[in-house]
């Protein structure tokens, strides 16, 4: 069970550990949505987070990946002798 304590003028939740540890809330930053008559807490989601740091690193560190131009280059295709 939470409960409401008094944090100045405003009030915050006080969680049990448990459910911080079961929900794997530990150490997240959490986003509130209200839902009828109660709150969803939830951590907030950015699986993408970083990557364009982390690429441009990347790509410092180890420089580009050559292109295989070899079917970049190649002519398109029809697909009328393909038997589907």
């Amino acid at each position: 069970m939470a409960h409401l304590v008094r944090i100045g003028n405003s009030q915050g939740i006080r969680i049990p550990k448990p459910l911080i540890e079961q929900a794997q809330l530990e150490g997240k930053e959490l986003k509130f949505t209200v839902l009828n008559d109660g709150l969803l807490i939830a951590p907030i989601n950015e699986p993408r987070k970083g990557w364009a740091e982390l690429i441009a690193n990347q790509i410092a560190n180890q420089g580009k990946e050559p292109m295989d131009c070899e079917w970049l280059n190649s002519e398109l295709t029809s697909d009328n002798e393909l038997e589907w």
